[in-house]
């Protein structure tokens, strides 16, 4: 997809179609994610937990070996791939043909990723940022800025070389900054020849949570961009703090949430509840084709 929304990315050499929103599951490698319960250490674990996203309709497994919650201990490289390369072993041997994601800011773990595990999309929370901050803290200087591929942050000159689609996150404050910001570093990317990019908003990092909310509101607007969106609010801050609940609780205003994402027109919902995510899919493709 170069520029306008349409209903595929290449994902390793495969068309996967988005005329129909899918569903991203999140394969937690850490010991120390926010959601204690998404957290796979052992083999076993890993398996099931891979198994068990294909099984409830997740058509992406997205896997992440660094921690982003608050207060997290920051992991090296050697570290963070050394997880990925564990755990990505387990799902290639369950699953062979499984679309695989990887939840990086690092290009190097990324290239590892990519050219060892086949891994088909890298999901870079950091927006490109060479120091991998996580909240608010934009790229030095500002990607905006470069013009040709020596000036572009590392992670997206790695996109560009290993050709697969990239998932470009914002950490701006409201919705028009977030776009404006995602406008022109989807166009940099695309100039150093990412074929694919995909927006993500940022739903918790660098957003007060009435700007959340705001910006969730406000999502259609993003469609302006004529790229596909992926929603990740699965479990976050802004619904345990809005609704007054612990993590383990905060199925329901996930689900709440998602359903707004997808009539707001969100292509992919990254989540910890996939088949709760997978019924979303089904019930809002079922109310948009009544209309």
């Amino acid at each position: 997809m170069t520029g306008t929304a349409a209903p595929t990315i290449n994902a390793g050499g495969r068309l996967l179609s988005l005329a129909e929103p899918v569903v991203m599951g999140i394969l937690n490698l850490t010991p120390d994610s926010f959601y204690a319960a998404s957290r796979s250490q052992t083999e076993r674990a890993v398996a099931e937990r891979a198994q068990a996203i294909v099984a409830e309709g997740g058509a992406i497994i997205d896997a992440g070996a660094y921690s982003t919650r608050p207060g997290a201990a920051p992991v090296s490289a050697e570290e963070e791939s050394e997880r990925l390369r564990r755990g990505l072993a387990v799902v290639r041997r369950e699953l062979p043909d499984a679309v695989l994601s990887v939840d990086t800011f690092r290009p190097d773990v990324a290239r590892m990723a990519v050219e060892e595990f086949g891994v088909a999309i890298i999901n870079d929370v950091s927006g490109g940022n060479p120091g991998g901050s996580f909240g608010g803290t934009e790229l030095h200087g500002n990607a905006s800025c470069a013009t040709d591929a020596s000036e572009a942050p590392p992670m997206f000159r790695m996109a560009a070389r290993l050709r697969v689609p990239y998932v470009l996150m914002s950490s701006c404050p409201d919705l028009r900054s977030v776009m404006l910001d995602i406008e022109s570093k989807a166009q940099l990317l695309h100039s150093l020849g990412v074929g694919d990019v995909i927006a993500d908003p940022g739903f918790g990092f660098g957003k007060t949570l009435e700007a959340n909310y705001a910006i969730m509101s406000g999502l259609g607007a993003m469609r302006a961009l004529g790229l596909p969106l992926l929603v990740g609010v699965s479990r976050k801050s802004m619904i345990t703090r809005l609704l007054g609940c612990e993590t383990p609780a905060a199925l329901n205003g996930t689900t709440a949430l998602n359903m707004a994402a997808l009539m707001g027109g969100a292509a992919i919902l990254r989540v910890h509840d996939v088949r709760q995510a997978a019924e979303c899919v089904k019930i809002a493709s079922a109310l948009k084709g009544n209309k």
